[in-house]
């Protein structure tokens, strides 16, 4: 296992999922004291592995298609694009 990838793709999902939608909604199934919080820890784990499931099958079949280098710029952009109108919307 490339270890270096690992901590790099950890850290950056990490970070991108705190404050999150997705964290603030499983904040609010948790608060519910009639819910069992393993049973909101594990349902809210089983979908992240499954959404990122989809990310990694998605980007194979991607690779497959476009060069990597092209991706790179693609996603690059994207971010920049995204954050620019985010700035602008502010």
């Amino acid at each position: 296992m490339d270890w270096k990838v690992f901590a790099t793709v950890l850290m950056s999902v990490f970070v991108a999922e705190l404050g999150d939608k997705t964290q603030l909604a499983t904040m609010l199934f948790a608060a519910d004291k009639e819910v069992s919080k393993w049973t909101v820890f594990l349902a809210a784990s089983a979908a992240l592995v499954l959404a990122s499931a989809m990310g990694v099958l998605a980007g194979s079949l991607l690779s497959s298609y476009v060069n990597e280098k092209v991706l790179h710029y693609l996603a690059g952009t994207g971010f920049i694009v995204i954050g620019a109108f985010t700035l602008y919307r502010a």
